[in-house]
């Protein structure tokens, strides 16, 4: 390994990996010391085993917080979702897997369909600083978005103030209907979350060679065994840069 791509990505002789505790779908379980089992652990444990070097998990309650980081020297690499706001202070690599996100409505809502959900009046749920949230801020025009933070209480914030959609993951939502007489989920998706590794702006040589290992983990069906390893539903590998 050249120095200049393991000062950029092992500073401190360890590979820093930043990881969103609260995506479910990348980190499916937890170590019996608290640490993240999962995807996006197991991409992190690669990298570094690449370059040669240990790593060390840092862990964030959510990913606003994890990019909140980017210019303090916290963490070497970020694993989450990549959005325009984000990459102001972060360098994305190209997704690894992608998430659709839609929209739960309540038993005898008059929305049916993504566009519906865009009108004046309409009340939205969402988790703030999620990856959805941040597009729907871009995106949306008439409707208003609620923001809690987390998802249990983006959840418990439209049960308990009757809002009109809770925005989410597919696979969350999927569970939250169950719980919701005459609940539904819409069809299709205003987004895909794509799922990707960041470094803070700046590190050129470590960039490079993250790029390279994402497409290369696609390509070779890495991606792809670690959905299968952790036996989780929801992801999809994202197609080629």
């Amino acid at each position: 390994m050249s120095q200049d791509l393991l000062a950029d990505l092992a500073p401190t002789g360890t590979l820093r990996a930043g990881i969103n505790m609260a995506n479910f779908l990348l980190v499916s379980g937890r170590t019996p010391d608290g640490g993240p089992k999962g995807v996006a652990a197991d991409m992190a444990a690669e990298i570094a085993s690449r370059l040669g070097v240990p790593v060390a998990y840092v862990p964030f309650e959510s990913p606003g917080l994890l990019a909140d980081q980017a210019a303090n020297n916290v963490w070497d690499i970020g694993l989450i979702g990549a959005e325009p706001a984000r990459a102001e202070v972060m360098s994305f690599t190209a997704a690894y897997v992608e998430i659709e996100a839609t929209y739960l409505v309540p038993a005898g809502s008059p929305l049916q369909t993504i566009g519906d959900v865009d009108k004046p009046g309409v009340r939205i749920a969402v988790s703030a600083r999620s990856a959805y949230d941040l597009y729907l801020t871009r995106h949306l025009e008439h409707a208003e978005l609620i923001r809690a933070d987390g998802l249990n209480a983006s959840y418990d914030l439209f049960v308990n103030d009757h809002l009109d959609a809770l925005a989410g993951l597919r696979p969350r939502l999927i569970s939250d209907v169950e719980t919701l007489p005459g609940a539904r989920i819409l069809d299709g998706g205003f987004t895909a979350v794509q799922q990707a590794i960041g470094t803070p702006k700046g590190r050129e040589a470590g960039f490079e060679f993250l790029r390279d290992f994402v497409e290369e983990a696609k390509s070779s069906g890495l991606v792809a065994q670690l959905i299968e390893r952790h036996h989780v539903r929801g992801l999809s590998v994202a197609p080629p840069a």
